[in-house]
């Protein structure tokens, strides 16, 4: 191979970065236009008790980091203690952030190249007890003793639950927590006046398509069962958010129902500004 066709391919590679480069800075330009326009500046959200004007993305797949931050705000801080699960190697999930505001808690992952990860690269906080992570896959029969056997406080700050096919049963099967905030996935394809679960299969996993988890209507009635009022939800439309009826008051946007807090399928807004999200042990 020539050192002439080795410069072309190198050229034509470092063109292509500028390109990926460019359409990428498009790309963020006109989400956070239309974020600006659709959501900061909507007097739905700005002028009201709301949580979404107060979106931002930290390690959050979306404005997941501010919502949370905004709940606390609002209704305070105990233990400092959160449970996450389906974490997959730590960059994109709910309570990453958290980490670095001092709080500590547990990470539940099924997979083993996920867990190798996690221990390689989150070590520092492992190591320094601030962070537990569990190698196991989790179905509504082993939950609670997941929980045991890290020795989870019986009333964590938060509990975040993200495994894309049970979820529903798993925070059913929850009986003996009672975590102050609740952050779960749900099926925004369904409007907030169907109730749809998909049938319990402890062992099935997510297939990539529509056919998961539980719409919003369904995790608001299960949430009223369990004593927990549904306060909010993303503006990209993944992730509902549930704080316990004992410390709601008079802090979020009433009435605490689906058709109220519903936000549809906005898939189109996943973006990551900046550079790659990471976190090294030293």
């Amino acid at each position: 191979m020539g050192l002439n066709f080795i410069k072309r391919i190198r050229q034509v590679r470092d063109l292509l970065n500028v390109i990926i480069s460019e359409k990428n800075t498009e790309k963020g330009i006109q989400i956070a236009q239309f974020l600006n326009n659709n959501l900061y500046n909507n007097p739905k959200y700005s002028q009201s008790k709301r949580l979404n004007a107060a979106e931002y993305q930290v390690f959050s797949q979306n404005g997941e980091d501010g919502i949370i931050a905004e709940v606390f705000n609002r209704i305070g801080t105990t233990n400092k203690y959160f449970v996450e699960f389906g974490v997959e190697n730590g960059l994109e999930c709910n309570s990453t952030n958290l980490l670095y505001k001092n709080w500590q808690g547990l990470w539940i992952e099924g997979s083993s190249s996920f867990y190798a990860d996690i221990s390689n690269r989150f070590k520092d906080l492992i190591d320094n007890g601030r962070l537990t992570v569990k190698n196991q896959f989790i179905n509504a029969e082993n939950i609670e003793d997941i929980f045991k056997s890290a020795d989870v406080p019986t009333e964590p700050d938060m509990l975040s639950i993200d495994i894309d096919y049970n979820d529903y049963y798993v925070w059913k099967a929850i009986t003996n927590y009672n975590p102050r905030v609740v952050v779960i996935e749900y099926n925004a394809l369904y409007r907030p006046d169907t109730h749809f679960v998909v049938p319990y299969n402890a062992s099935r996993t997510w297939d990539g398509s529509s056919y998961f988890g539980a719409s919003l209507l369904a995790l608001q009635q299960l949430a009223d069962e369990k004593g927990y009022s549904l306060v909010g939800c993303c503006f990209v439309g993944s992730n509902a958010f549930f704080v316990r009826k004992d410390l709601v008051g008079d802090n979020f946007e009433a009435t605490y129902t689906a058709e109220n807090h519903y936000e549809p399928i906005r898939d189109y807004l996943y973006f990551k500004a900046g550079r790659p999200r990471d976190h090294r042990p030293g």
